[in-house]
């Protein structure tokens, strides 16, 4: 396998601090890196052969001992890695640490022995589980500056303790976390880009505004480049905290009411989405540019239907709902968009019983949208309603989790009802009252959800497809937008 540089690259630029000639270093790890790379959760190529490999920035947080060291002590690098799939290309953000010896609670990280090359015959892994060298990465955010490729910075005032223990969480998506201490948690960005992560722009917009209800980030860092590339944040770790996804299960289990809490659910949703508009510029969207809006809502239900035979039984009843949209564009009645979460869903708040009032102890988590999409789209302004749209699929999916029943049901209804009444209250608007857009963009969701099923797990399509089957035959709905 060769590298592979191109137009496409996701290079940024070259920064080799304190170790060896990138070009060397690379080669040697290549063959590893190579096997190693596509097995691992957070690696967004699935499916597409991996043609070649380039390194944009390698810098050498803690530098690996030299001869005659103790075979205990590790080095530390941090690699920017280009991975090249055909005429596309993703940039991977690896932390490898390096022993002589590897213990054998690490054994299970290790990627590999170069056989030749600066780090000959030692021993290269992931360090997110290494405890010391995850701990090297909080000693650097506790002290803002430089390391090679790398800008380290921390909110003003913001204290970080020194020799917090580190752990990394093990339910691992798309990115990587480490908790220190039961204190701060740092989220890891494993595929990166050009640009502000909206996981750190948001929560940072929204901790200047006073808004209580998202973690405020303590500490970053990033690749110093031309644009900067956000690369992990720190912020407050929520202990004895609950995501919403346990807690509708559990509700669901005892065949419980989940209405209160749907409802404070949607108070905090408006206070997030109040704040945002707030913090950051809104638009309107009208004629032509709403009319695009239902466009490509068009567009992802034919590419669907090809792809999901299932889907195409109804896909006359979901074209009205994206027809609804195109209708009030040609009216001239216009959408109010700005920024917003992007991926909402009840695995994305959590629940504290030490906070009270309104919103019912909700703290809303993880800004980062949709992995799947280019940084552009997700930090491009929405209306809130797609927002509120993936909190109703969200209900629905959990309430599928007990099964069909007239209970599910009947759950899923008043839940629904709750949150866009608990958003009412909050926001001033009740989702409700602007059903044409929100039906398109619940059947947006759920045509999305029908395509992820079918490729990832198939044996949940029945989920998705049930809310297509309600969506496809929704009577024609009031023709307003949001305000």
């Amino acid at each position: 396998m060769t590298a592979k540089p191109d137009s496409s690259s996701p290079r940024l630029a070259l920064h080799a601090s304190g170790g060896p000639a990138a070009a060397e270093l690379l080669r040697s790890l290549r063959p590893m890196l190579t096997q190693w790379l596509p097995r691992q959760r957070w690696f967004a190529g699935k499916g597409r052969a991996l043609d070649g490999l380039t390194l944009s920035a390698a810098t050498e947080l803690l530098p690996r001992p030299g001869t005659g060291a103790a075979p205990a002590l590790p080095g530390l690098l941090h690699l920017l890695l280009g991975a090249h799939q055909g005429d596309h290309a993703d940039c991977y953000q690896l932390l490898l640490g390096v022993r002589p010896v590897l213990p054998p609670a690490l054994a299970p990280a290790l990627i590999g022995r170069p056989a030749w090359g600066p780090l000959k015959g030692l021993a290269v892994y992931d360090a997110v589980p290494d405890q010391r060298l995850t701990g090297v990465l909080l000693e650097r955010l506790r002290t803002p500056g430089r390391v090679g490729a790398l800008r380290f910075a921390r909110e003003a005032g913001a204290h970080l303790p020194p020799g917090l223990p580190a752990r990394p969480l093990r339910a691992e998506q798309s990115n990587s976390s480490i908790v220190y201490g039961d204190t701060y948690i740092l989220k890891l960005f494993r595929r990166v880009s050009r640009g502000v992560n909206p996981d750190l722009e948001l929560p940072l917009a929204l901790a200047r505004t006073g808004c209580a209800r998202v973690p405020a980030p303590v500490a970053w860092f990033e690749a110093d480049a031309a644009d900067p590339v956000t690369l992990g944040v720190l912020q407050p770790y929520l202990p004895g905290s609950s995501d919403g996804w346990r807690l509708a299960l559990h509700a669901l289990h005892r065949e419980a009411d989940f209405t209160g809490a749907a409802r404070s659910l949607g108070r905090a949703t408006a206070e997030v989405h109040t704040a945002l508009a707030a913090a950051l510029p809104t638009a309107v969207l009208r004629g032509p540019s709403l009319a695009a809006v239902a466009e490509e809502m068009t567009a992802r239900l034919k590419a669907a239907c090809d792809a999901v035979p299932q889907l195409r039984p109804y896909r006359v009843g979901l074209r009205e709902a994206f027809a609804a949209v195109r209708e009030l564009a040609e009216a001239g009645q216009g959408c109010v968009v700005q920024r917003v979460h992007g991926d909402l869903h009840l695995g994305q708040v959590l629940r504290t019983a030490a906070r009270d009032g309104a919103g019912g102890g909700w703290s809303v988590i993880d800004f980062e949208g949709e992995p799947a999409k280019e940084l552009a789209e997700r930090r491009r302004p929405q209306p809130v309603l797609q927002d509120v749209a993936g909190m109703l699929r969200s209900f629905d999916y959990a309430a599928c989790q007990r099964g069909a029943s007239e209970f599910s049901r009947r759950w899923a209804e008043a839940t629904r009802d709750a949150y866009c009444a608990g958003y009412a209250e909050a926001g001033g608007t009740d989702p409700r009252e602007h059903s044409a857009l929100l039906r398109a963009y619940e059947t947006d969701k759920a045509v999305y959800e029908v395509l992820y099923e079918a490729h990832h797990r198939p044996d949940w399509l029945p989920i998705p497809l049930a809310a297509i089957r309600r969506l496809a035959q929704a009577p024609p709905s009031p023709r307003r937008t949001s305000p």
